[in-house]
């Protein structure tokens, strides 16, 4: 496992693939990282599934529905893009067309995917578990999709 400096800004995910540790990114995107730790606190994301899996690109998550459709109770979220870049293991809101539309689903990459960079708000980094995340079953949708069996804040 690796050490975790900032606890109130780690997440730790458990999924029926393994153990995965996020570090949050609160100084380029305040409002979604709140978000996040919110729902996670929450537990919000417990049960929900990777419903959308593509090879070489990303793994998403978030949606209560289990199919792209749905977010949390929330209001959306105006964009917060950066200049992070969307590389292996980062972190990013979906959303629809409209760029201040995320609220609950986010992905991560699987490989670098610089066309993402600047269109959707990045707020966290995989430091530790890719291998998880690379376990995943793939497909849109996924047939039998693993899910996040929980989502926490470290320091909780």
């Amino acid at each position: 496992m690796v050490d975790i400096k900032d606890p109130e800004n780690t997440l730790l995910m458990e999924t029926s693939k393994g153990s995965v540790v996020i570090k949050l990114l609160p100084d380029v995107a305040p409002k979604h990282v709140e978000r996040i730790k919110e729902l996670a606190r929450e537990n919000f994301y417990d049960g929900i599934v990777f419903h959308r899996v593509i090879e070489g690109f990303m793994a998403q998550a978030g949606c209560p529905n289990g199919t792209g459709t749905g977010g949390s109770e929330k209001p959306d979220l105006e964009q917060e893009f950066n200049d992070t870049p969307h590389k292996r293991g980062t972190c990013s809101m979906a959303r629809t067309m409209d760029p201040n539309s995320a609220n609950s689903q986010f992905f991560i990459c699987f490989d670098d995917q610089s066309f993402l960079d600047g269109q959707y708000t990045v707020w966290g980094q995989v430091i530790d578990g890719m291998d998880a995340i690379d376990q995943l079953k793939r497909g849109e949708p996924v047939a039998d999709p693993d899910q996040i069996l929980s989502l926490r804040v470290a320091a909780d």
